[in-house]
């Protein structure tokens, strides 16, 4: 009776055999291919990452070049108003037309060229050189208010931003380090719109406006590129690393076009 029981175990361990033989490469398949919801996981974003997504340096040139054409065609012409103000406006559907042929976003480019049609318009109608900066005044006085205010009323509106472009609604109100976090990088910009004013305001009036011009350029590139970086160190402080990151990450695929 022992003979028929070792040829069934032989033939079971035949049958053990070419089973693992048939199955061994899904094995090594499944144990090197990562679960798919790894693969489908957007990669972890950088600070470097971040600033791109915002736009870079070419964000600011995007901006403010139109408005330091204006001042040195200003000069150059003696005066002509008229020629700096086609200028400028040119030099701002020269740069929406250099994005739209890179296919480059033309967020930054569209804030810029209706600043500078506005204030062009504005300007051609006093016939006043200066009164091309009064839309910016009012802008600074606006916006510098507005974030004040919502930081007052607790409702810092970097974080009402970052709770629309996250889709996460109001969820950042109830985490205390969050809701710290944007209220200073909001106050961050109020402190830039209150300097701008309070160094453009008197020039303004006094009529000074090669000292207003070189003002309004050193305070728009370089200072908000300045307040931008301070914004972020602000934010990044206040936030426990973990959750700085994730911030970060979900921002930066945002905008980018891409889904976290």
């Amino acid at each position: 009776m022992a003979e028929p029981t070792s040829r069934r175990d032989q033939v079971e361990e035949n049958l053990e055999e070419k089973l693992v033989d048939i199955l061994q490469p899904e094995v090594e398949a499944a144990a090197t291919t990562p679960p798919a919801e790894e693969t489908e996981k957007p990669a972890q974003t950088t600070d470097k990452d971040f600033f791109h997504a915002l736009g870079g340096w070419g964000a600011l040139l995007d901006i403010g070049l139109p408005w330091i054409a204006f001042l040195i065609v200003y000069a150059a012409t003696d005066h002509n108003l008229r020629i700096a103000l086609i200028v400028a406006v040119g030099c701002g559907a020269a740069v929406a037309v250099l994005r739209l042929v890179r296919k480059q976003a033309l967020r930054n480019v569209f804030g810029g060229f209706v600043g500078v049609l506005i204030s062009a318009w504005v300007a051609n109608r006093t016939g006043n050189a200066k009164d091309v900066y009064v839309p910016g005044l009012l802008t600074n006085l606006g916006y510098g208010a507005l974030y004040l205010i919502t930081v007052l009323i607790r409702w810092p509106l970097f974080g009402v931003l970052y709770g629309l472009i996250t889709q996460t609604g109001t969820a950042w109100r109830k985490d205390p380090a969050m809701l710290k976090g944007f209220s200073r990088a909001t106050l961050v910009f109020v402190g830039l719109f209150a300097i701008r004013l309070i160094v453009q305001v008197p020039l303004y009036f006094t009529g000074s406006l090669n000292a207003l011009g070189i003002a309004k350029i050193g305070l728009g590139l370089p200072f908000y590129a300045l307040a931008l970086w301070l914004a972020y160190a602000v934010l990044r402080g206040s936030l426990p690393p973990e959750k700085w990151a994730e911030t970060r990450d979900h921002v930066t695929h945002l905008l980018r076009g891409n889904k976290k």
